[in-house]
């Protein structure tokens, strides 16, 4: 058939040619990495690369320098980690005084709990009870020398009473809870003592709760002044 089969120009009829096939490309996996491939060592952390920047700098900037402020620079240096060393020396040497010296302070605060309830108790003894029996004097005398004995060993840590009758206000010691008109002390004096204060070495415990002292006021301040109409 004519059409079927063509022919070439020396007359053979054409082969049939086979369909083009498309090749994928190779992947080379080292050369996915632009930095693996080429080789430059630029793949390292960039921490380390700073550091060797800064390390250069500082050299660059050492020699710069003259030996003599080479020498003054390192002396400097030294100075500063020196008195560093001093202070960290001297800071925890502080802590560890103020941790021996404070260390019974929670303790001693709810310790004088007891000392209060005791003390009211003796407190409230009547007279005539207190001229009783022998017994009844003995036993009040027993828990008398109690009270002192729990001061007693509370100052041997440390911690002092402030009892400050008669003595001027301190506002980093007391708490003043009332003020008492009187001309029997002068403005600003603790005449009452509800509660003692005490001091754990030189720190505050608990404050001494106070009553004090106040001017008496004028009487012609309390009255409502008279007018004059006689003019």
């Amino acid at each position: 058939m004519a059409e079927d089969n063509k022919l070439n120009d020396q007359g053979a009829p054409e082969e049939a040619q086979a369909p083009e096939t498309f090749e994928m490309p190779e992947i080379n996996d080292g050369a996915a990495d632009p930095a693996a491939a080429a080789g430059d060592g630029s793949a390292e952390a960039p921490t380390e690369a700073l550091d060797e920047a800064k390390t250069g700098a500082a050299a660059a900037q050492s020699d710069m320098l003259s030996p003599e402020e080479q020498i003054a620079d390192l002396k400097d240096k030294l100075l500063r980690a020196l008195a560093e060393n001093e202070n960290t020396i001297r800071r925890a040497r502080r802590e560890r005084e103020d941790a021996g010296k404070y260390a019974a302070a929670n303790f001693a605060r709810d310790m004088l709990s007891v000392g209060d309830n005791l003390h009211r108790a003796l407190a409230s003894i009547p007279g005539a009870l207190r001229e009783g029996d022998a017994e009844t004097k003995s036993f009040i005398e027993g828990v008398e020398m109690t009270g002192r004995e729990l001061l007693s060993v509370l100052e041997r840590h440390g911690i002092i009473r402030i009892s400050p009758l008669g003595e001027k206000f301190d506002h980093d010691r007391h708490e003043a809870l009332f003020e008492v008109p009187t001309a029997d002390a002068d403005p600003g004096v603790v005449v009452q003592v509800l509660e003692d204060g005490f001091m754990v070495h030189d720190r505050l415990l608990r404050p001494a709760r106070v009553g004090v002292a106040k001017a008496l006021a004028d009487p012609g301040e309390s009255e409502g002044h008279a007018i004059d109409t006689s003019a």
